[in-house]
């Protein structure tokens, strides 16, 4: 499933705590595709905390707690890492990270608390949905084949990686226009891991993350930078990203673009997907000026300059994921719209 239709699920689940009809949800997918990043955008979405346990690194009593005795009888205490309302609030995550990672004998003790939201005399606040994530046994990662009786007590889905979902949320994360340029470019190495191979950097949706740290750390030492981006995404994937960029210095004037004066589209097409990306940031960032609206416009009708309709509309597809419906509002998005009428847009 895509990442945006999979926030969707997990938001759902989220909320579904408070009417009683939550599911455990299960995700899978190989490492570095953003199975906990999705947890996170949720929790923060509505404001909540999340308690991510590695059960991988633990122990069967670390779940069940310790026993002690009072009296003639034998009770135990509660692990203080388990959500609770006076700690933890009433509403929340718990993230089972890594769970097909845990020997069986810890992955048994979490039957209870899964399904039944107990374990022993320990109750799971309502408010609280429980969501687990584990690579698949074909990644390379240390795993154990899941046990039925735990498997039925998810719904599973396994993450897929998408271009656009990723662009999406670059750009609300300020990742750096380069990058999502060069990802349009060279598509397909947005996730590129070969299991077969066991490398140790290689591209996923969070290393290019890094890249983009890597970028801002180390462009001003050009010297360190080709290596800096080979460390996070391989050494092909880090070489061909320090050439794109170095290919950047014949970019058109931007300055003049947005100001609405003619300005030609570049011939090479790895400069027009650059073009085409930082167009996106300023659009981003014309938010909090006053002449938005102008400067969306001026956006749009370049847009209907590029020799491949399919660029221009790969343009205003993520502007409209970047600044919203108010794209729609400008009026040079209906003239653009009547030049590309033969075109589908997806969303």
């Amino acid at each position: 499933m895509r990442p945006a239709q999979l926030l969707q699920v997990l938001d759902r689940e989220f909320s579904s705590t408070v009417e009683g009809h939550h599911t455990p949800v299960m995700m899978w997918g190989p490492p570095g595709v953003g199975k906990s990043q999705m947890v996170a955008q949720v929790a923060a979405r509505h404001g909540v905390s999340v308690i991510d346990i590695r059960l991988s690194q633990m122990e069967p009593s670390d779940l069940r707690g310790i026993p002690f005795r009072v009296g003639e009888r034998v009770e135990w205490a509660v692990p203080g890492i388990l959500p609770h309302v006076d700690r933890h609030g009433p509403h929340g995550i718990l993230f089972l990270d890594e769970i097909n990672a845990a020997p069986p004998a810890v992955s048994a003790a979490a039957y209870q608390l899964i399904l039944d939201r107990r374990l022993g005399e320990y109750q799971a606040p309502a408010g609280w949905a429980i969501f687990a994530a584990g690579n698949r046994q074909g990644d390379r990662g240390v795993t154990y084949s899941m046990p039925s009786p735990l498997a039925n007590r998810f719904s599973h889905f396994e993450v897929e990686t998408n271009l656009d979902d990723w662009v999406g949320w670059a750009y609300k994360m300020a990742i750096d226009e380069r990058i999502i340029a060069f990802l349009r470019f060279r598509p397909e190495l947005l996730f590129d891991f070969d299991p077969a191979h066991n490398p140790v950097a290689f591209p996923s949706p969070r290393s290019w993350e890094f890249a983009h740290r890597g970028l801002k750390k180390f462009e001003d030492h050009p010297e360190l930078l080709q290596g800096t981006l080979q460390a996070c995404v391989g050494p092909a994937a880090g070489v061909e990203l320090h050439a794109f960029i170095n290919s950047l210095d014949q970019m058109p004037n931007l300055d003049a673009i947005v100001a609405g004066e003619e300005v030609a589209v570049p011939t090479e097409i790895d400069l027009q997907y650059a073009v085409a990306a930082a167009l996106v940031g300023r659009a981003i960032r014309a938010k909090e000026q006053p002449d938005t609206l102008a400067i969306w416009g001026n956006i749009l009708e370049y847009a209907q300059r590029f020799p491949q309709r399919e660029m221009g509309v790969m343009l205003v597809s993520d502007l409209h994921r970047a600044v919203g419906p108010e794209i729609f509002e400008v009026p040079a998005f209906a003239a653009w719209a009547q030049t590309i009428s033969d075109v589908m847009l997806y969303e």
